[in-house]
C-alpha cells in the first residue's frame, strides 16, 4: 500500500526536477551560446592570426580584435535594418495577434518609392551635402507615409471584414496581399535587380578606430533606427494614443468599454509598422545600393525571426532580435560562408525557441499575459 502511494510522487519528482535544470539552462545556457561564436573568433583570430593582407609579397598576420569587432559593426548596422522591419511585426501581432506577412513587401514598396522620389527630385551623386541631406530627409518622410497609409488600406480592406472570422482567414489573406504587391513590384522595376545611385557615397569613411571603420552606409543606419526605436517606445509610454494601444493588446474588449475607439487604434498601429518599414526601405536602398521586387520576402522572414526571437509583441524585443541576427549573419558570412548563413541563423531560432519559448525579453500578448 505505501509502494502505492509513493508512485505519484516519483514523476511530480522528476517533472519539478527537469523544469528546474531547463530553467537554469534556459538562462544561463542561452546567454553561453549567444556568446559562444564571437567569442570563439574572438579567440582564433588572437591565437591564429588572420590574414590582413601582403607586404612585399607577403602575407601579414595579425593578432588582434580588430577583424571580430568590424564584423560586428556591420552585422550591427544590418540588424538596425532589420529591427526596424520586426518592429512593424510585433506592433500587429501584439495588438490583434496576426502575422502580417505582406509587411515585407510594404517594406519592398518603401525602397522603391523611396529611389523614385528622389530621382524625381533630381538627387544625384554630384548633389550638394546640404541639399542632399535635404532631399533624403524629404524622402524618408515621403516614403513613410506612402508605407504607412498602404499598411492602413491593407487593414481596412483585408483584415478589418475578417476580425471575427477563424483565424487562418487573415492570415491566407495576408500571404494574398504579399502575393499581390510583389506583383506590383515586378511591374514597377521589373524582374531583375535594379541598382541605384550611390548617393551617400557608402564605403566611404567616417571613423576609423584600431583598424575599425564606420563606413557612411553604418552611420546612416544607425542615425535613422535610433531616432525612431526612441520615438516609438516614448509613442507608446507616453501618449494617450500608445496607452490606447496596449490596452488593446491586452484587451480589446474592456479597452472598447473603457471608451476606447478600437478600430482607429489597429489602424494606427498598422500606420506606425508601415512607416517604420518605409523608412526601412529607404535605409535599405542607399545601403545595399540595389532595389528587387522579391526582397521583402527575405528581409520579411528574416524580420520575423528576429521579432519571434526577442519575443513577438515585445517592442524592445523585435529590436534586440534584429541586432543579434545582424551579427550572426555578418559572422557566418565572414567567417563560415554565405552559404551556411541561413542554417546557422534558424538554429540559432530553434535553440532560442526550445530554451525561451517566449523569446529572449518574453511574449507580451495577451495569451502571455
Amino acid at each position: 500500500m505505501e509502494a502505492l502511494q509513493l508512485k505519484p510522487r516519483a514523476p511530480l519528482f522528476v517533472a519539478r526536477s527537469l523544469a528546474l535544470a531547463r530553467r537554469y539552462v534556459g538562462r544561463w545556457g542561452l546567454v553561453g551560446a549567444l556568446a559562444a561564436l564571437p567569442a570563439y573568433y574572438g579567440l582564433h583570430d588572437l591565437i591564429s592570426g588572420y590574414q590582413a593582407g601582403f607586404v612585399g609579397g607577403h602575407v601579414v598576420v595579425r593578432h588582434d580584435l580588430t577583424q571580430l569587432g568590424f564584423n560586428l559593426l556591420q552585422g550591427l548596422s544590418n540588424g538596425a535594418i532589420w529591427a526596424l522591419i520586426a518592429m512593424g511585426y510585433t506592433l500587429v501581432y501584439g495588438i490583434i495577434e496576426l502575422i502580417n506577412f505582406a509587411h515585407g513587401d510594404v517594406f519592398t514598396m518603401g525602397s522603391f518609392t523611396a529611389v523614385s522620389f528622389w530621382t524625381a527630385i533630381g538627387l544625384g551623386t554630384a548633389t550638394g551635402t546640404l541639399p542632399l541631406i535635404g532631399g533624403l530627409l524629404l524622402t524618408l518622410v515621403v516614403a513613410m507615409l506612402v508605407c504607412g497609409s498602404l499598411n492602413v488600406l491593407i487593414e481596412r480592406v483585408a483584415y478589418r471584414p475578417l476580425r471575427s472570422a477563424p483565424k487562418l482567414a487573415p492570415l491566407i489573406t495576408a500571404v494574398g496581399f504579399s502575393f499581390i504587391l510583389q506583383n506590383v513590384g515586378l511591374l514597377w522595376n521589373g524582374g531583375s535587380p535594379v541598382g541605384v545611385s550611390d548617393l551617400i557615397h557608402e564605403n566611404a569613411t567616417v571613423i576609423h578606430i584600431s583598424g575599425v571603420i564606420l563606413h557612411r552606409a553604418d552611420l546612416l543606419a544607425f542615425a535613422v533606427t535610433a531616432p525612431l526605436v526612441l520615438g516609438l517606445t516614448w509613442f507608446i509610454l507616453r501618449t494617450r494614443p500608445g496607452r490606447a494601444m496596449r490596452a488593446t493588446a491586452q484587451d480589446p474588449e474592456a479597452a472598447r468599454l473603457m471608451g476606447i475607439n478600437v478600430d482607429h487604434t489597429i489602424s494606427l498601429t498598422f500606420m506606425l509598422g508601415g512607416m517604420l518599414a518605409g523608412a526601412a526601405g529607404l535605409v535599405y536602398a542607399l545601403y545595399e545600393t540595389t532595389v528587387w521586387y522579391f526582397q521583402g520576402f527575405e528581409a520579411g522572414l528574416i524580420a520575423f525571426t528576429a521579432a519571434v526571437m526577442g519575443g513577438i509583441g515585445n517592442v524592445r524585443g523585435a529590436v534586440l532580435g534584429g541586432l543579434l541576427i545582424g551579427c550572426i549573419q555578418e559572422l557566418s558570412d565572414a567567417r563560415l560562408g554565405p552559404q551556411w548563413t541561413e542554417a546557422v541563423v534558424f538554429g540559432y531560432l530553434i535553440m532560442v525557441m526550445v530554451l525561451q519559448p517566449r523569446g529572449l525579453l518574453g511574449e507580451e500578448t495577451r495569451e502571455a499575459g
